[in-house]
C-alpha cells in the first residue's frame, strides 16, 4: 500500500501529510503532526477520549480515517486555547476541579465546546446528555458537569463560585 498526500486544515493551519488510505485521524494527528492532546483510548468510539471537531461537530477521531477528513475543518483540543490564553471552558475545568488524570479531559472538553457553541447556557440535563458519549473512570463527572455549566452559564450555575469571571 502507498501512501498518498493530503492536506488537513487543522486548527484552522494547512497541514500536508502523507498517509496511507486507512490511516485514522487520530493516528495522523498524533504520530504525524504531534498533536497528542487527542487520546486512544478504546479503539472503537466508545469512550470519547479521541473527540474532535470536524466542521464543528464532535467526531471520534479514531474511527474517520485522515483521508475522509480532507476539505473539513478540523478543531483539536489544542486549538481551543488562544496562543498561551486557555479558553473559558478550560480555565472552567482547572477551576472546578474537573481535571483527574486527565486522559478524558481533550474529549470532554471538545464535547463540550461543541454543546456551547450550539447552546451557550445549557441546563445540566443538556450538559448530562452532551457528554453523554464521552467516559470517565476518575470521577462521578459532577465536577466536569459543574465546569460545562459555569463556563457557559457562570452566574446562574454557580452563584457562589470563587473563579474568575
Amino acid at each position: 500500500m502507498e501512501k498518498i498526500e493530503i492536506t488537513l486544515n487543522i486548527n484552522d493551519k494547512p497541514c500536508e501529510v502523507r498517509v496511507f488510505p486507512n490511516d485514522t485521524l487520530l493516528e495522523v494527528l498524533r504520530d504525524e503532526l504531534d498533536l497528542t492532546g487527542s487520546k486512544e483510548s478504546c479503539g472503537e468510539g466508545v469512550c470519547g477520549s479521541c473527540t474532535v471537531h470536524m466542521d464543528e461537530k464532535p467526531v471520534r477521531a479514531c474511527l474517520t480515517l485522515a483521508m475522509e477528513a480532507t476539505g473539513t475543518r478540523i478543531k483539536t483540543v489544542e486549538g481551543l486555547a488562544n496562543g498561551d490564553d486557555l479558553s473559558d471552558l478550560q480555565q472552567s475545568f482547572i477551576d472546578h476541579g474537573a481535571v483527574q488524570c486527565g486522559f478524558c479531559t481533550p474529549g470532554m472538553l471538545m464535547s463540550a465546546d461543541a454543546l456551547l457553541n450550539e447552546n451557550p447556557k445549557p441546563d445540566e440535563k443538556t450538559v448530562r446528555m452532551a457528554l453523554a458519549g464521552n467516559i470517565c473512570r476518575c470521577t462521578g463527572y459532577a465536577k466536569i458537569v459543574e465546569a460545562v455549566g459555569h463556563a457557559g452559564n457562570p452566574q446562574d450555575h454557580c452563584p457562589d463560585c470563587k473563579t474568575k469571571e
